[in-house]
């Protein structure tokens, strides 16, 4: 699919990051494995991944009933740690060593065509985060992985999880400019289709082994999306960065 004159009116290209910009599945077996050795690193980093959309939408509910307040997703992979530690049979990790492999969250690579793609793309576009990702954690992972945003959103600027609509009309009105006027950059359907839905474009970044080598996930092109690119790289093609 190749990039039509219209995108001259684009402003913002708005990137998920947990396995669209960073490889969560790589970095968080190796930190395991490093930390916790004997430990089946890529099976943990599966299920600690898994506890995280049930434990965000748990969130979303209490605020919705008027019993509790926004979570930062550091608590929430802290909490679901808990939880996957006892289900592998680790006993002998203390407080101070939960809390180190919890920030591995915070430490994740980027892909290997992350940071030249984004810089291509800053070249022309705004790029900015948007992440379920708290600040603290987003910015530690530019600083650690050389990410080259024009700026950090999170869910937690917006006090909304995605896909809530107010975080990508959010964007927008960060930038003071319409839902049009921004792209969002994922490698999850999704995501993408909340972000259509509120007006923004959508560019599908292909992640075949975001789950890891042995589980290689469908990155077939859908219809409704603006763009589908293999990389970052790519899509700084479509886009003539």
């Amino acid at each position: 699919m190749q990039a039509q004159p219209d995108f001259d009116d684009l402003k913002v290209i708005a990137f998920d990051v947990f396995g669209t910009v960073v490889d969560w599945h790589g970095g968080i077996a190796s930190e395991v494995e490093r930390l916790l050795p004997g430990v089946d690193g890529s099976a943990f980093a599966l299920a600690w991944r898994a506890g995280y959309q049930p434990a965000m939408r748990a969130v979303m509910d209490r605020i919705a009933s008027g019993e509790g307040g926004f979570t930062l997703i550091d608590e929430l992979h802290l909490n679901i740690l808990e939880g996957v530690l006892r289900d592998f049979g680790v006993t002998h990790i203390d407080a101070a060593g939960k809390r180190e492999l919890n920030r591995a969250w915070h430490r994740l690579p980027a892909w290997p065509d992350a940071v030249a793609g984004l810089t291509r793309l800053k070249s022309k576009y705004i790029v900015c985060t948007l992440s379920n990702g708290n600040i603290g954690l987003l910015t530690e992972m530019a600083k650690n992985a050389g990410l080259p945003w024009d700026c950090v959103l999170s869910a937690e600027v917006f006090k909304a999880y995605k896909p809530d609509p107010r975080t990508y009309l959010g964007v927008a009105a960060v930038f003071d400019t319409s839902p049009g006027q921004v792209m969002l950059a994922a490698a999850h359907q999704d995501d993408l289709a909340a972000a259509r839905a509120c007006g923004l474009r959508s560019a599908y970044i292909e992640r075949p082994h975001e789950f890891g080598a042995n589980r290689p996930k469908d990155v077939s092109a859908h219809p409704d999306n603006t763009l589908h690119a293999r990389d970052i790289g790519a899509l700084a093609d479509l886009l003539g960065c």
